[in-house]
Order: structure tokens, then sequence, then C-alpha cells
């Protein structure tokens, strides 16, 4: 079956866009070619960048192709909701898997006019999966929970927590739903209080990697606090450098004000040895599983005591890094990619 399968995959965005939908529309195009099936992507970004794949990429396509595109398919896979493109499947009664990547409702709960032609939509899918178990309870109460993958080949651990140099780090568009202010601003009165109390302050510090509309603001706020020793702004990092950066570290903060659908970065971040610290919002609690602390989504004074609370324990230190290796072996590349493929096999059948 995997031989001839033909698998019609539609995302919305996909390289050289960058951004979590793209590179899953990426690492799951790849693995259902690496196993055997015949890959045509299907995607609104126009632009093509330098890289080549091994499978058909149409970009922007036009109504003669989507119709003979899905024609020819033996199953129609969508990475998040694509009605755009995906409405054909109704005509060509081909077998319909649906990924559910982020929230389709508003986050108080309401729906727009989009939202619930989504809902519609999925009423016709074979299989709904959703990416974490907080989306599967918020969207489809139905769908197969099939976590993120991270890139396992790329974020490995290569410095011993021993020998790791640094504190903390924030990784993220700095933007106010990501929560750098949070990371800074609980960084900044960390270090005061251990001052005050005349206490080793070497263990309080932040790098910030990433770049968005507050950078400017956030870094004139270090400096007007006077705090710019212990908060370094690192811009935007991505491929070797950033893994090189992060095991530098030893701990990851992750203080969504969003509910974030997932939350690959927690992945990322514990594959180079770092303890996470995450908000309770969305999938952020699935991302780390045993081997992360969470804190109030929000809530300044609790990020503050959560990070006391790890950094005055060893022992639920040690039990948090013993708690990585099972939690990230779950989630590599190849586990999760079989899990797919898995599902999208029978639904032809």
């Amino acid at each position: 079956m995997a031989q001839s399968l033909k698998v019609l995959l539609l995302t919305h965005k996909f390289y050289p866009d960058l951004g979590g939908t793209e590179a899953n529309a990426e690492f799951l195009a790849k693995a259902f070619h690496n196993y055997g099936a015949e890959v045509h992507l299907l995607t609104w970004t126009q632009q093509s960048g330098t890289k080549v794949f091994p499978y058909k990429v149409v970009r922007n396509p036009g109504l003669k192709q989507l119709l003979a595109e899905h024609n020819w398919a033996d199953v129609v896979f969508e990475n998040s909701p694509v009605l755009r493109m995906s409405w054909p499947a109704a005509f060509f009664r081909k077998p319909l898997v649906v990924s559910l990547n982020t929230w389709i409702s508003n986050e108080d709960g309401s729906k727009s006019l989009p939202a619930k032609m989504k809902y519609l939509w999925l009423k016709k899918a074979s299989s709904v999966i959703a990416v974490s178990d907080a989306i599967r309870q918020k969207c489809w109460p139905a769908a197969v929970v099939i976590e993120n993958a991270y890139n396992d080949d790329l974020f490995v651990q290569t410095v011993t927590n021993d020998n790791k140099p640094k504190s903390f780090v924030f990784l993220g568009r700095l933007v106010s739903d990501k929560g750098a202010d949070l990371a800074i601003e609980a960084i900044a009165q960390l270090y005061k209080e251990y001052l005050q109390a005349n206490s080793d302050p070497s263990e309080i510090s932040l790098t910030v990697i990433g770049e968005g509309k507050d950078f400017e603001k956030l870094k004139q706020y270090v400096i007007d606090s006077g705090i710019g020793k212990i908060i370094r702004f690192e811009g935007s990092l991505t491929g070797e450098k950033l893994v090189a950066c992060l095991n530098q570290h030893k701990y990851m903060l992750i203080p969504s004000r969003w509910q974030e659908p997932f939350g690959i970065v927690a992945l990322e971040g514990l594959a180079c040895g770092c303890i996470p610290i995450v908000s309770d919002g969305g999938g952020l609690p699935d991302a780390v599983g045993k081997a992360g602390l969470v804190f109030k989504r929000g809530d300044l004074q609790d990020l503050i005591n959560t990070i006391k609370s790890l950094l005055t324990d060893k022992l639920l230190q040690e039990k948090l890094r013993g708690e990585a290796d099972a939690h990230l072996k779950a989630h590599t590349s190849k586990v999760v990619a079989k899990q797919y493929f898995d599902l999208i096999n029978p639904a032809v059948q």
C-alpha cells in the first residue's frame, strides 16, 4: 500500500515562510515520502526559495490544477484546515485527514464565521489529529492526539549540566503574547532580592533570543532599569548557532500569556539540557510533561516563586532532568512521523 499511496498535502503556508505550521508541513511531507508514498504538496505561499524537495510542490494553484490534484490523490491531508484548497474533497469523496495545529474558536470560546465553517468541515474528515490534549479538549474531543516532534538531528545536548556557564534563556518572538517582558521582570526582581539578602546572584541572569515589535522597548526597559549586566539580547538565532546558545544555559523560561497550542520550543530547550518553566495555558504543560515546571499564566509573582523553588531544590532539578530523556524520545521525528502515517494509511482502506 505504502509504495502506491498518493498523498495530497494541503498547507496554507510553506517554505520559505517561517513558522510552526510551515515546519510541520515540511516535516510531514518528507516523512510520508520516506515511507514510500507519492506526495504532492499544495500551498498558497508563492515564493519558492532555494530549497529543492523530493516531492511535488504546487504553489498558488488555480482551479483546474486544484481539481486535478484532488482527483489524483488517494488521501487528502490538511495541515490545519485549508478550506480554499480542500473543498474539492467533498466532490471527489477521497478520505480526508485534518491536523489541528492551533485553536479554531476565539480564546473566549466565540466562533467567527470561518471558524463555524471549519467545524462543519471537520465532520467530513475520516480522522482529526490534535497536536496537544488542550487542542483536543477545546476544539474536537474525538480527535487523536499526536504531539509535535522536534528536530532531534539538530537539537542535542553538547555541554554537560555542570559545565553550563549561564542560567536562564528565553526563546521566542518579542511580542506581548510570548511574555518576554515577564521573563525580564522576574529575573530583575530576583536579582534585586538576592543582592538585598547578600546572597550569591551569579545564577540570576537571562539571555533573550528572538526579535519582534517589542525589541526596542524591552532593550530600553533594561537600560532604564540598570539591569544590562544580567539581561543579554542575542537577536534572532537559528540552526547550529541557536543550538550552541541554548547549550550554554541551565534553564528556559516560556512565560506565554497566549495559550500556546503546543510549544516545540520547550522540546528544543529540553534537548539542549535546559529545564523549562512554562505558563499553564494551552498545550505548554503537554510540551514539557514531567520534565518541567508550570506556573500560573500571566502571574509574575508565581513565576518568581517557581524559579526560586527550582534554584533552591537540587533534588527537584535532578528529578526533572531524569524525566527529560523519556519525554524527548516520545517526540522524535521518527516516532511522530510513524504515528501520522499509521493514521493516514488505513484511511484509504
